[in-house]
């Protein structure tokens, strides 16, 4: 079994407390896992919406393959996620009740499909990222100040 990691989503990490994550497949077009295989994904924006019994990805952008026809998909279109219905449920009830958000932390090819890793997270408010940031910052000093002892 080979992954490779495709794209990640750093922001989420500095914008959210994550609480647990899960495996997705994506439904693609041909040009799309191309240009995945490139890749030519990002990130940044993206966020899952449920609707109707169904998870989608939105703002997610997989540039164009430059090698396709230009009747190639679109770059930010919505595309439908691939989970077992009660992991559909129990995500889409935990959003609802709790105010969880769905994002995406990453995009990765596992054995040559593509699948995307579905977190549930919370918003972190302004000082918990300032915090974050110190804590970041002093492991950093703390790191550089024992590789010069050496």
């Amino acid at each position: 079994m080979t992954i490779k990691t495709i794209a990640t989503n750093r922001k989420a990490y500095h914008n959210y407390l994550i609480q647990d994550s899960l495996e997705a497949g994506i439904v693609l077009t041909g040009s799309e896992i191309k240009s995945i295989r490139a890749g030519r994904v990002s990130l940044g924006d993206a966020y899952i919406r449920p609707e109707k019994g169904e998870l989608w990805l939105q703002n997610a952008h997989i540039a164009r393959y430059e090698a396709s026809s230009y009747l190639s998909h679109e770059p930010t279109r919505p595309r439908k996620l691939l989970m077992h219905r009660e992991q559909i449920n129990n995500l889409t009830s935990r959003v609802v009740e709790r105010g969880l958000t769905l994002i995406p932390l990453k995009v990765y090819v596992k054995d040559n499909v593509a699948k995307v890793e579905v977190a549930l997270a919370k918003g972190k408010k302004i000082y918990d990222k300032r915090q974050s940031i110190i804590k970041r910052e002093t492991e950093r000093e703390i790191g550089q100040a024992l590789k010069k002892r050496r």
